[in-house]
């Protein structure tokens, strides 16, 4: 079986935090970000556990949750038929068809996606924060980029072009 692992070119930040790449089982998706250009699709995922081996800014500040975005690229053939946020599910990639392709398979509770893309995945945008009581997001956020951590303390809004398609 193939795992997540195997598809991301820049796996560096994830081995830093938890010293392997956690599988994408019972992840909240929290969007789904579509875009013309490339055409790309991307994921933002909360992990599905907190590192162990988190850094102590994080530890201090209370912070439980790491959250990420999953860019996929040269999607084609997609299909969302269930999009009932908040949604947890698994999110499955695997080899397929034609030379250095996949198929990527978010699947389960209020979230039902598919799409056929490059076996390049690029991981970006990682932080941290306190889930709060209601499963939101909204809270402050510390990030592992020093660009993000300068940018942002808090999640930008969804039209923010160099967060959500970068």
């Amino acid at each position: 079986m193939t795992t997540v692992e195997s598809f991301l070119v820049n796996p560096e930040t994830l081995y830093s935090l938890y010293s392997h790449v956690p599988d994408l089982v019972d992840v909240r998706i929290r969007s789904i970000n579509l875009n013309w250009r490339g055409p790309t699709v991307t994921l933002r995922v909360d992990l599905p556990s907190f590192p162990g081996s988190a850094p102590q800014e994080w530890t201090d500040a209370g912070m439980d949750t790491v959250q990420c975005q999953l860019q996929f690229l040269a999607v084609e053939n997609i299909s969302l038929t269930d999009w009932d946020p908040p949604s947890v599910g698994c999110v499955e990639m695997s080899s397929w068809g034609r030379e250095s392709r996949m198929r990527v398979v978010a699947d389960g509770r209020g979230v039902a996606l598919r799409f056929d893309c490059s076996e390049s995945v690029r991981v970006g945008h990682v932080s941290a924060f306190q889930i709060h009581v209601d499963g939101s997001d909204n809270g402050t956020h510390l990030f592992v980029s020093k660009i993000d951590a300068r940018r942002h303390t808090f999640l930008p809004p969804t039209n923010e072009k160099t967060f959500y398609e970068r």
